[in-house]
Formats: C-alpha cells, sequence, structure tokens
C-alpha cells in the first residue's frame, strides 16, 4: 500500500478510503481530468489526436512517464498548487516522446483540475463510506429488531429514568444513521465539473471556439467524468464543498453518538454490551488483564475530530473573495480530503463493531433493578397521585424515601395504602414491560425507514442512468 499511512490516524489507517484519498490518487485524478479533456478536443476535432492519447497514457501510468507525487509535492510551493508542477512534468514526458501538448489544459486554470479532480476522489471515497454506513445500519436494524423486547433502563442526565428496550435505543442510533446516509447520498451524486477558465468566464475558449461550442465541450467533459454538468463555475461559491462536507460530518456524528453510548455500556460496572473480539486489538501496553474497546474509541475520536474540519471548510467558503480566492481555496483542501478520511475510516470501524457487538441482556436486567421500582415513579405519580393518601407531595415523599434510605417502594406503598392497595393492581404498575409507551412502534419505523427503498436512492440512480444516457458515444474515460 502507499501512502497515507496514518500512523497517527489509526481510524482510517488502512482502509479502502484512506487509498481512494491517497495523494497517489489525488494525482491520478488531475491527470485524469487532462486526459478527459485533451479527449473531448481531439474528438471535436479542436485538438489532435496523438496528443490526446499521449497525454492518456501518462495518466494511466504516471510513473511510467516520471511524474511523481513526490517531486511534485516539492514543487508545488512555487505556484502554490499542485496542477503547475504537474502540468510542467506532463509536458517534459510529452516533450520526451516527441509528442505534442497541443491538447494539453486549454483554456483550463488550474483550479478547474483541481477541483473536478476533488471531486472525482471525493465521489468515490463517498461510495465506500455509504457502503459501510449502510453496513453498520443493518446491523442496527438487526440489532433493534432482535432486542426490541429486552427491558433495559434509559438514563437521563446520566441518571436512571425509565424502562426502555435495548432494540429502541439501537433504533435511535439507526434513525440518526438513516438521515445522515440519505443526506450523503444526495451531496455525493451532486457533485459537478468544474471548468470556468482563468477568471470563471470560460472567455479563452469562447473566444477561440464560440460560447455555444465551449458548453457542448464542457457538458461532454462531465459526461466523460461522470459528474453533474456545470450550470457555472463556483471558484469561489462553495455550496458544493459545504454540503459534501456538512454531509460526511453528519455521518460522523451519527457513529460518533452510537460509539459513545457502546463506550459507556461497556464500563465494567454497566457491562451491558461488549465490542467483538479480534487476535491483536484492544491490548494494553502496561496492563495485560485489560481489554480496550477500541473500535468504538476510534470512532469517536473521528467524529470529535471532525468539527474542526468542517469549520474550515465554512471559514474557507466565507473568505473566499473576488472571482478567485487567495488562501481559502487552499485552505479547504486538506480539511475535505481529511474529513473524507475520517468519515470512511469511521463507517469501516462502525460496521464491525455493530455487526459483532455482544448484548448481555442479563446486565440490562440487574442494572434496572438497582433503581428498584422507583423506575415507574413517573407511572405512579399519574395513577396514583391524586388518590394517594396525602396526595401527590405526599407519593413524592415515599418515593424519595425509598430512594435516600434504600428502602423497597412496595412495601411503603402498601403501608400507606392500607386496604387500597391491590396486589394485582401494584403488580401491573411496577412492571417496567408494562411501560414502554410507543416503543414498538417507534423501533417499527426507524426499521422500516432504514430498510425500505429510498425515493432519493431511486432518483439517484435515475440520474446515473441519465448520465450515462449523455455521455457522447465512442467518448473514452481514462482512468
Amino acid at each position: 500500500m502507499t501512502g497515507p499511512y496514518g500512523i497517527l490516524n489509526p481510524v482510517w489507517a488502512g482502509t479502502p478510503t484512506a487509498q481512494l484519498m491517497s495523494e497517489e490518487s489525488i494525482l491520478r485524478a488531475m491527470l485524469r481530468v487532462e486526459a478527459s479533456w485533451a479527449q473531448a478536443l481531439a474528438d471535436a476535432g479542436e485538438a489532435p489526436l496523438e496528443s490526446a492519447a499521449a497525454i492518456a497514457a501518462i495518466s494511466e501510468d504516471p510513473a511510467q512517464a516520471g511524474i511523481s507525487v513526490a517531486e511534485i509535492a516539492a514543487q508545488s510551493p512555487g505556484g502554490g498548487n499542485p496542477v503547475i508542477p504537474m502540468l510542467a512534468a506532463v509536458r517534459y514526458a510529452l516533450a520526451e516522446t516527441g509528442e505534442s501538448d497541443a491538447a494539453l489544459h486549454r483554456g483550463a486554470t488550474s483550479q478547474d483540475i483541481l477541483d473536478t479532480a476533488l471531486m472525482l476522489v471525493c465521489r468515490d471515497a463517498a461510495a465506500v463510506v455509504l457502503t459501510e454506513t449502510r453496513r453498520a445500519g443493518a446491523a442496527m436494524s438487526r440489532l433493534s429488531r432482535e432486542h426490541r423486547d429486552t427491558v433495559c433502563v434509559a438514563r437521563s442526565l446520566t441518571q436512571h429514568a425509565l424502562p426502555t428496550t435495548f432494540g429502541l435505543r439501537c433504533a435511535g442510533w439507526l434513525d440518526g444513521l438513516t438521515q445522515a446516509i440519505r443526506r450523503l447520498e444526495l451531496a455525493a451524486a451532486k457533485l459537478p465539473l468544474q471548468w470556468g477558465g482563468a477568471a470563471g468566464t470560460q472567455a479563452s475558449m469562447s473566444d477561440a471556439l464560440g460560447a455555444q461550442q465551449t458548453a457542448q465541450l464542457t457538458h461532454d467533459l462531465a459526461a466523460r467524468l461522470g459528474l453533474d454538468p456545470m450550470g457555472r463555475p463556483w471558484h469561489t461559491q462553495r455550496q458544493v464543498v459545504l454540503d459534501l462536507g456538512s454531509a460526511l460530518a453528519g455521518v460522523l456524528a451519527a457513529l460518533g453518538k452510537a460509539a459513545g453510548d457502546v463506550l459507556t455500556l461497556q464500563r465494567p460496572e454497566i457491562a451491558e454490551l461488549r465490542e467483538p473480539a479480534a487476535p491483536g486489538r484492544g491490548g494494553s501496553s502496561a496492563m495485560p488483564q485489560k481489554q480496550n474497546p477500541v473500535l468504538a474509541t476510534l470512532i469517536r475520536s473521528a467524529a470529535l475530530s471532525a468539527p474542526a474540519q468542517l469549520s474550515t471548510l465554512y471559514l474557507a467558503a466565507v473568505t473566499a473573495e473576488d472571482e478567485r480566492p487567495a488562501g481559502a481555496w487552499h485552505a479547504e483542501w486538506p480539511s475535505l480530503v481529511e474529513l473524507t478520511r475520517l468519515g470512511g475510516g469511521a463507517a469501516t470501524r462502525a460496521a464491525e463493531l455493530f455487526e459483532g457487538l455482544v448484548v448481555r441482556p442479563d446486565a440490562m436486567t440487574t442494572n434496572l433493578r438497582l433503581s428498584g421500582d422507583a423506575v415507574l415513579s413517573e407511572r405512579l405519580m399519574a395513577r396514583l397521585g391524586d388518590s394517594f393518601p396525602g396526595g401527590r407531595t405526599a407519593l413524592q415523599d415515599v418515593v424519595k424515601r425509598s430512594a435516600l434510605e434504600g428502602l423497597g417502594l412496595r412495601p411503603l406503598l402498601e403501608d400507606q395504602l392500607g386496604e387500597q392497595a391491590g396486589a394485582a393492581d401494584l403488580d401491573r404498575l411496577l412492571d417496567p414491560r408494562q411501560y414502554l409507551g410507543r416503543t414498538q412502534e417507534f423501533i417499527d419505523a426507524a426499521v422500516q425507514d432504514f430498510d425500505q427503498p429510498d425515493l432519493n436512492q431511486q432518483n439517484l440512480d435515475q440520474q446515473k442512468l441519465n448520465k450515462t444516457a449523455a455521455q457522447p458515444e465512442g467518448s473514452t474515460d481514462h482512468a
């Protein structure tokens, strides 16, 4: 595997998304954009076919042409971006073979190449993120159904609150993830071409070929790359990047919330869950007895890192001055790449976590009993408050006494109610299984929302068909 290696980013180290967002992949994407544009020009009779073919060959094997990421990176400070040294390297490679560079970079600017290349790698990475999050979601859906009747305690402000079911807790995780998936689907499906020329007017090409043919060539390029057609250049209007970044951050937030719950519920004093075991995972360098919850920890670390990356994207969008920005655009690149890597890494870890999550219903029952019958105090107040001797205040005092003195609530109630205390009635009122509200309904709704075919996805599939149909006959997609 080539870089990035992620020695300080274990959440995405070694994942498919890390490879898709590597600097090698970004270089190849930039070359792919140049090759596709060259071929579009050649097919339209506006550039030599031999030049376009030579550029395509370089894009398919840049190392063979002597183009390396390390050299491009080392030379990028000279022009402030990697496109300028890349073009110099391509021109040198063309000259070495005696081919013309007439089809290279014609009418384009550095931002067109890099923005479009980032759209390509982010689109491919988003597809992996979506695949992995759907795996995690499918596991959450299964857990929701399997544990729809597994009663446990709900916690509010860290304290025991009311009875719930573990299935509903999983359905809550699933609901958040489903919404995040849909936002990412929409954002990834709408990633557009960027092609505006030096100042966003396409003046160079329009002056040479006319506005109509320039528009057709631009549309052709989008089809070759599988990107959305560009209505107008977006050099300083960065909503596309914000939509994608926000969607990725949303996925991380949903996964981070679920991972945070899993971390809490794995504490030994709670012990309601356990991460799936794997050789070499979770060990401590100093304490051999420990089995650390590494998967949930890594997911949470990614979720905690996401807001800072997203804030950079928003700040860059705000400060993208004039028709081409100085600094704001440049600040955007590493944050967008890292946010995508974090999303992919967290999604991959989450799929493994929730597919293998070990659930301990016995521990859930034990923990529910810690609050005794007082966990039903809300129900008692609603059902007995008006008829209780001394009224609602007296009943509140009984419940508080039970909690503070560690006394059983049921004997205290029987003592106060006297003959009014029917055993069958108290059994029903103090049964956690009889006070779950619309739990089953909410579980079913979350599962159905995730499992059913989504109208958004159907629309996206149709858009893909339309893009394929729009691709010119005989055009090639140089990867």
